[in-house]
């Protein structure tokens, strides 16, 4: 399972580089599959493309792969877009200025949130439906 991962990023990557310029690859490194799981691997282009990648078993107590990486390109407007991410048991966890977020909680919203946060649970048949 993990060398597929590890397949999928590496000719999804090589995919993005070769399909958005022509630019030559000056740097290429890959190391593993290790006998642990583990790898890592980076490719750049001359134009600034940038991707590297690792992975490994998740920690003792944690469930299959963790992934970390990050990849930076600069965008048809100008704007060099960087994104570092980690994939885990959780899910994907992107983290970049450029995407977006969420608007602020309304003060009003948050007060009524903290209120019944602030209520003591009720039992299950408490409740009259």
């Amino acid at each position: 399972m993990f060398s597929r991962v590890a397949v999928f990023f590496v000719l999804s990557s090589t995919c993005v580089v070769l399909g958005q310029q022509s630019d030559d690859i000056i740097r290429n490194d890959f190391e593993g599959p290790n006998p642990d799981g583990s790898y890592k691997w980076a490719l750049q282009t001359e134009g600034g493309i940038f991707h590297e990648q690792r992975g490994s078993q998740a920690p003792p107590g944690g469930a299959g792969e963790v992934v970390e990486g990050q990849y930076q390109y600069t965008a048809p407007d100008g704007q060099i877009i960087r994104l570092l991410y980690k994939a885990d048991e959780n899910g994907f966890h992107p983290v970049g200025d450029h995407l977006p977020t969420p608007p602020p909680i309304p003060p009003a919203i948050q007060r009524a949130l903290d209120y019944l946060a602030s209520l003591p649970p009720r039992a299950e048949n408490d409740y009259n439906y």
